[in-house]
């Protein structure tokens, strides 16, 4: 197909998520490799934003591809009661790279329903019913997990799930680079105390929060939080559906700290999205709950062969190519080139970054941090900031004043300057709308 071709048949006959229809512009993609997709008129973009911050290997790895192709050849599909050698694998490989004693995994299809499975776990295992979840968060959109949401992408879908509970987090100390851990903790025990602690069966957080902002927790948050369901006993449950498998220079976001959840959600990374896969981890206290009592829940595609062949080639290919470390390394070029935009750019108000998971954060004035869009909206800057990135050949996620800087963790250094040279150019334009001081 042309790319016209394309563009029109996918608009007459498909719905795209979270657009109005006729306001859906599409890059049409016709093939990708490494850190680069192409459109069927031979267009490059390189993609900085690991399309939905999921392909953190790279585009078309034939190690990947070729372990699909022989599971295909294999066994395409067998029922989830069923056991298969690539599940078991998966199973046991996941087990010596998660936190602490979480040595046991249910498969899902993807991250919310990995999301719905880690609530019904809570909730059966507690006998509770109530889940406390952070407002500056995003946590899939299916009916539960968009309940546990905080973010404005759930008041469409209200009313939702009974018993979900939604607290602050220290977003402005993070977005101010102050201490606000004392406060978001005191706020956070006073949640449970007037809920009633007895009531709680789990408090969901993604240890780093991805589309909300990359918010990195200042010091100290994550094992307050981890005191404070301890003392209460509630479980703890972290969605590192995003910000897991390598994103941040570790396995898990989680481990920055060396905290261990009860329940641990997963997706995206794990297969790098060439096939879809999530999974929910638990520590072996839960898994016993269930030796004698059935477990209520399961899909048709859970454990689908293809997805965990995929996966256990994708985790090869994190330790085979070093990824965790070139993250890491590459985090650090990163963070220097956040710093010398901000320098040269009046627009830029905040960077941030923890390893390749990085964001940028527009304003109109540094002195009032005046955001360049307006809460759940967009603005001129902002619609122009996005048309030169696209014109420029780079892809990234642009939402509200912020846009992302998450490019798969196989990127080069001469790649990361060549999106922040589009980045400088696109910024300037920005800068150029504003008023002149």
């Amino acid at each position: 197909m042309t790319a016209h071709e394309m563009v029109e048949l996918t608009r007459k006959h498909t719905l795209f998520e979270w657009s109005a229809q006729q306001a859906v512009d599409p890059i049409p993609i016709s093939h990708a490799k490494g850190c680069y997709f192409y459109t069927p008129d031979g267009r490059r973009f390189l993609d900085f934003n690991s399309q939905l911050m999921c392909v953190n290997i790279g585009h078309g790895d034939e190690r990947v591809v070729a372990a699909i192709h022989a599971q295909a050849t294999t066994l395409a599909y067998a029922s989830p009661a069923m056991a298969t050698e690539a599940r078991a694998r998966l199973g046991a490989k996941l087990a010596e790279i998660a936190p602490g004693d979480i040595d046991v995994f249910f498969f899902t299809n993807g991250g919310a329903d990995a999301n719905e499975n880690a609530i019904r776990l809570a909730r059966l295992y507690t006998g509770r019913h109530k889940i406390l979840a952070r407002y500056r968060s995003y946590h899939g959109a299916t009916a539960g997990a968009m309940s546990l949401t905080g973010d404005p992408r759930r008041w469409a879908n209200e009313p939702g799930l009974p018993g979900v509970v939604h607290v602050l987090d220290p977003y402005h100390g993070v977005q101010r680079g102050c201490d606000d851990t004392p406060r978001a903790l005191a706020l956070l025990e006073e949640v449970m105390q007037l809920e009633g602690p007895q009531t709680i069966a789990a408090f969901i957080l993604e240890p780093v929060t991805g589309t909300n902002g990359v918010l990195i927790p200042p010091p100290g948050y994550l094992e307050g939080v981890r005191a404070l369901c301890d003392t209460y006993g509630i479980l703890m449950i972290a969605d590192e559906v995003m910000a897991g498998f390598g994103r941040t220079g570790r396995w898990f976001s989680i481990d920055h700290w060396n905290v261990v959840p009860d329940l641990l959600s997963m997706a995206k990374g794990l297969t790098s999205a060439y096939v879809p896969l999530g999974a929910v981890g638990m520590r072996r206290m839960i898994a016993d709950h269930f030796r004698d009592r059935a477990f209520p829940g399961g899909l048709t595609y859970n454990s689908h062969p293809l997805a965990c062949a995929a996966a256990l080639a994708t985790l090869a290919v994190y330790e085979q190519d070093d990824l965790l470390a070139n993250a890491r390394r590459m985090g650090e070029v990163m963070a220097g080139l956040h710093r010398e935009m901000q320098e040269r750019h009046r627009c830029v108000g905040a960077v941030r970054n923890l390893g390749l998971f990085g964001i940028f954060e527009l304003v109109r004035s540094r002195e009032t941090m005046e955001p360049l869009a307006p809460f759940n909206g967009t603005s001129p800057e902002m619609q122009a900031l996005g048309r030169e990135l696209r014109q420029g050949g780079l892809f990234t996620f642009v939402r509200w004043h912020t846009f992302f800087t998450n490019p798969p963790l196989s990127i080069s250094e001469a790649e990361l300057r060549e999106g922040f040279a589009t980045i400088d150019r696109a910024l300037s334009v920005v800068d150029g709308m504003l008023p002149s001081v």
